[in-house]
């Protein structure tokens, strides 16, 4: 039997912090969903001014990154590439940059989404949280 690595609460709460922290260094009002590799949510935040419906978005975001273990941006490449079939894939919903896998050696353990500025600047705010843990 395989062992794998899991999130622990205090690796939720420091991704929670740093990513917060990011977000608030550059003025970005969002929303930031930590979820487990099943996409089950383990911690959200939406920070003043973040729009209601970023809550929404961060947590699909998050929830296609951890059950595709990659990016939720890659989904995004792949239907702008013309690959719109993929639209119809089932629990997937966040196809947009801004939902990062947190990654240990090989293994998906979770991930970020964020939701409320451009999409790259999302991904950088979820990619900051992760890099609070060491990953």
């Amino acid at each position: 039997m395989k062992t794998k690595p899991s999130l622990e609460f205090s690796d939720v709460a420091a991704i929670a912090a740093a990513a917060q922290a990011e977000a608030l260094k550059n003025k970005w009002a969002v929303t930031i969903a930590i979820v487990d590799d099943g996409g089950h949510m383990l911690s959200l935040q939406r920070l003043d001014g973040a729009a209601p419906i970023s809550a929404h978005i961060a947590a699909a975001k998050a929830n296609t990154a951890a059950l595709g273990c990659r990016e939720s941006r890659i989904y995004e490449e792949m239907i702008n590439g013309g690959r719109v079939s993929f639209l119809s894939v089932p629990e997937l919903k966040g196809l947009l940059e801004g939902g990062v896998p947190i990654m240990k050696d090989g293994q998906c353990l979770g991930a970020v989404g964020v939701s409320g500025v451009k999409s790259t600047e999302d991904a950088q705010i979820a990619k900051a949280g992760i890099a609070a843990i060491g990953l």
